[in-house]
């Protein structure tokens, strides 16, 4: 098991290998969480946690509803070649 050492500073470095494991580069933000048994470290996510609730309507989309089979890439393709011939 890696072990690593508290500086005077507080500081303490993590052991590469589980950076490489975790995908952490320098800058990454970590969360530190107390817990009974001692602390646990939590890569930040970029974004704040978020709900579809309060994502819909965030784009401008003011057409009839279209099924998610039709937004696959082949149908979506097809729709996209229909529109430029339509708009010639």
């Amino acid at each position: 098991m890696p072990t690593t050492r508290l500086s005077s500073k507080g500081q303490i470095v993590i052991p590469k290998a589980i950076r490489d494991a975790h995908r952490w580069r320098p800058g990454q933000e970590l969360e530190v969480i107390d817990t009974e048994d001692g602390i646990v470290l939590r890569a930040r996510t970029p974004f704040p946690a978020t709900t579809l609730d309060a994502a819909y309507g965030c784009l401008d989309y003011d057409g009839p509803p279209v099924p998610t089979e039709q937004l696959s890439g082949t149908e979506a393709m097809k729709r996209r070649m229909e529109h430029a011939e339509d708009t010639r």
